[in-house]
Order: C-alpha cells, then sequence, then structure tokens
C-alpha cells in the first residue's frame, strides 16, 4: 500500500513540475516576443522621427531658393507638428484606435512632403534641379524606404507574438499573465489604387 502511495505522489510531483516547466518556458517565450515587437516598435519610431527631422530642411530649403505657395508649407508644418506630438508606447499597440491614430498622423506627413516635392517639381525646375535639394529629397526617399521596412518588420515580430498568444497551451499563459495582441500596421485606405503617373 505505501508503495502504490509514494508511486501516485510521484506522478503528481512529476507531472506538476513538468506543467510548472513547460509554463515557465511558455511565459519566457512569450515575454521575449513581447519585447521583440517594442523593440520593432521602436525602430518604426526611429524611422518616422528621421523623416520629421529632416522636414524642417526640406522646408527652409524650399522657402529659400523659391517665393513658394504658403499654403503648402504650412500643411508640411502642421502635419510634421502633429506627427511629433503623438506618440505610441509598446502598451500602446494593443489598442487598434491608438495605432491607427498613429498611422493616420504618419500617413498625412507623408502625403504632404509628397505634395510639396511634386509641387517644387512642377512650378520651380530651377530648385528641383538644384544640388541640395535633389541630396534632401534623396535622403526623404531612402526615410520613406527605411519605414516601409521597419514596419514591415514590425509585423513580423507582431505576427510571431500573436500566433504564440493565440496558440495552445500558450494562451493559456498568456490568459494569465495579460499577453494581449498587438495591432500590426495595415495599408491606408485606397492604397491598393494604383497612382496615376502624369506629365501634362
Amino acid at each position: 500500500m505505501r508503495s502504490t502511495g509514494a508511486i501516485v505522489l510521484l506522478v503528481i510531483f512529476l507531472v506538476v513540475g513538468f506543467a510548472g516547466c513547460l509554463g515557465c518556458g511558455t511565459y519566457n517565450s512569450l515575454v521575449q516576443k513581447d519585447e521583440a515587437v517594442a523593440t520593432a516598435w521602436a525602430n518604426v519610431e526611429t524611422t518616422y522621427q528621421r523623416r520629421a527631422d529632416l522636414i524642417p530642411n526640406l522646408v527652409s530649403t524650399v522657402q529659400g531658393a523659391a517665393d513658394f505657395e504658403s499654403e503648402t508649407l504650412q500643411a508640411v508644418t502642421e502635419a510634421r507638428t502633429r506627427a511629433v506630438n503623438i506618440t505610441l508606447s509598446a502598451e500602446d499597440l494593443a489598442d487598434p484606435a491608438a495605432v491607427q491614430n498613429f498611422m493616420d498622423a504618419q500617413q498625412s506627413l507623408g502625403a504632404a512632403t509628397g505634395a510639396l516635392i511634386n509641387a517644387v517639381r512642377e512650378d520651380y525646375p530651377e530648385l528641383g534641379a538644384t544640388e541640395n535639394f535633389l541630396a534632401l529629397q534623396d535622403q526623404l526617399e531612402g526615410t520613406e524606404n527605411r519605414i516601409n521596412v521597419a514596419r514591415r518588420d514590425y509585423n513580423g515580430a507582431v505576427q510571431g507574438y500573436n500566433t504564440s498568444v493565440r496558440s495552445f497551451p500558450a494562451n493559456i499563459v498568456a490568459g494569465l499573465f495579460g499577453f494581449d495582441r498587438r495591432t500590426p500596421f495595415e495599408a491606408a485606405e485606397g492604397a491598393d489604387v494604383v497612382p496615376e503617373v502624369s506629365f501634362d
């Protein structure tokens, strides 16, 4: 009798120990993936900050070399201010409305900058051809490419994290310790429409 009770206790102890080890491993894996999402988000913010830092140089270059339409410059300045003032912490990444608000502000800045560059090309070809403006334009284009790469990396980190949070048995540990799904970047409405290029 005693040996049967000891065996049952040993089996229970082993099962509880195995479940505890499995739970610890799952928890640690979720923490690592959550940190990867936070790091990827920080990289997205860094690339957006780089763009925001370049905007004053673009505006100064255009103002200094052309008698330019003040509405366009004001739109770029206001869009930059809005984009810089909207912050999103790693904890906010679980809130789709906060992520959407941030994405809208960044999209607005990108659109305003693009409109300024296009207007300069059309209305001030001598400015558009200057070495400083071309270099700045290259910097802005490179920054937009970096933003795209950072967004893609962020979405990859979010996908890995969200897959873990939703998969069994990690979903049990995630539910117990408050690991919520994160919100990925999504394309802006109308991004699937091919822009029309015209030289008229």
